[in-house]
């Protein structure tokens, strides 16, 4: 292995390189300011991702956590509410609702998609069904006018997970402007990556803009006065300023992700089971996960070949040790996924030959 040159599954550096003389003229003017948490960078970042994403309003936080909980929060739910949520989703998004005080009930995915299956969501509303998060997977956007369509039935309101999902569309409609609030992530590896932890939470209507720019700062609209009990989720100046810089090339980030997609959908072999590609979907390809049921042994064959690999995920949330005795039923479609997807490089560090590789020795596998 020490004579193969090696295939990074990321590598932040390389994909911050270009934007570091920018990063740096810009850090000048930043510390020259003397204005370091919510001034007018983070104002113009938000009208920014709002116009760039097509949102009535976007506030920014201090991270797609903090975006879920707070959209959450702002719903007042009963305590105890059930808030439906996919089997095979990041802890994030189930932390969110517990750490709110409601009980998170699991839908498994459809297997083609990964993404929450519309066919079994109506089974698993109840009486205290009191919203629906879904979450567009991989950078897949889920199966939207339908499950828009169960919500309406039953009067739910919906929020997106699109933390891995920036771009992102479904039959031409960007992500996290079907429901009610749409949490982003902006963690250095997302296609749209900060330099730390950061996040916004998107939304149609003016009312829900105000009450959660309240509740990011201590639940106070003037300086120590309290309208609400809040919380501190401020997307920070210095961040915001990463963010700006870094928007203005994200179409250029997507395209490349895009091509390096279509590298792998061409190149692979049918041994391997591929994402699906459909017209409906505009998909960005945060991650890229083939599956195999010998996962384990493919991770391994490919590090040893230079190559290295990511799991998305290994542990199901039902199977998460912090998560005993939420959930007592099995869910065997997230099993299954969790236990044969591997995910290959896909960055926008990741350079077409790097791709290449990657195929001809998966397919000697």
């Amino acid at each position: 292995m020490s004579n193969i040159k090696p295939i990074f599954y990321e590598n932040l550096k390389e994909l911050n390189k270009e934007f570091f003389p920018e990063f740096k003229e810009k850090f000048d003017d930043f510390l020259n300011s003397g204005w370091y948490i919510l001034g007018e960078t983070v104002e113009t970042f938000e009208k920014n991702f709002s116009n760039y994403n097509n949102s009535n309003f976007t506030v920014g936080l201090a991270s797609g956590l903090d975006a879920l909980h707070l959209a959450i929060n702002s719903l007042n739910l009963e305590k105890g509410s059930e808030i439906i949520v996919p089997s095979n989703t990041y802890i994030a998004t189930i932390l969110a609702i517990i750490n709110n005080g409601h009980i998170p009930v699991m839908v498994e995915p459809d297997i083609k998609t990964y993404n929450i299956n519309p066919d079994l969501i109506e089974d698993k509303i109840t009486n205290k069904t009191k919203a629906i998060i879904v979450v567009h997977l991989y950078g897949k956007s889920c199966e939207m006018d339908r499950i828009c369509a169960i919500a309406n039935k039953y009067s739910l309101p919906i929020i997106e997970d699109c933390a891995q999902a920036h771009s992102s569309s479904f039959k031409g409609k960007n992500v996290g402007n079907f429901g009610d609030f749409g949490a982003f992530s902006f963690y250095p590896t997302k296609n749209l990556g900060a330099l730390g932890d950061a996040g916004a939470l998107t939304m149609k209507l003016e009312s829900n803009y105000q009450q959660i720019r309240t509740l990011r700062n201590y639940g106070s609209k003037t300086k120590y006065y309290n309208d609400l009990k809040g919380f501190n989720s401020r997307l920070d100046e210095v961040q915001a300023m990463f963010l700006n810089i870094k928007l203005k090339k994200i179409n250029k980030i997507t395209a490349h992700k895009r091509s390096l997609a279509d590298l792998y959908l061409k190149n692979i072999s049918n041994n391997f089971i591929k994402p699906i590609v459909h017209d409906d979907y505009f998909d960005v390809y945060h991650i890229f996960n083939i599956r195999h049921e010998r996962r384990d042994l493919l991770k391994k064959y490919l590090y040893d070949n230079g190559i290295s690999t990511e799991i998305h995920y290994p542990v199901p949330p039902n199977k998460q040790k912090a998560l005993e005795g939420y959930f007592n039923n099995n869910y065997p479609i997230s099993e299954e996924i969790h236990k044969t997807t591997l995910s290959l490089p896909i960055s926008y560090a990741t350079k077409v030959e790097e791709v290449e590789r990657v195929c001809e020795v998966l397919n000697k596998f």
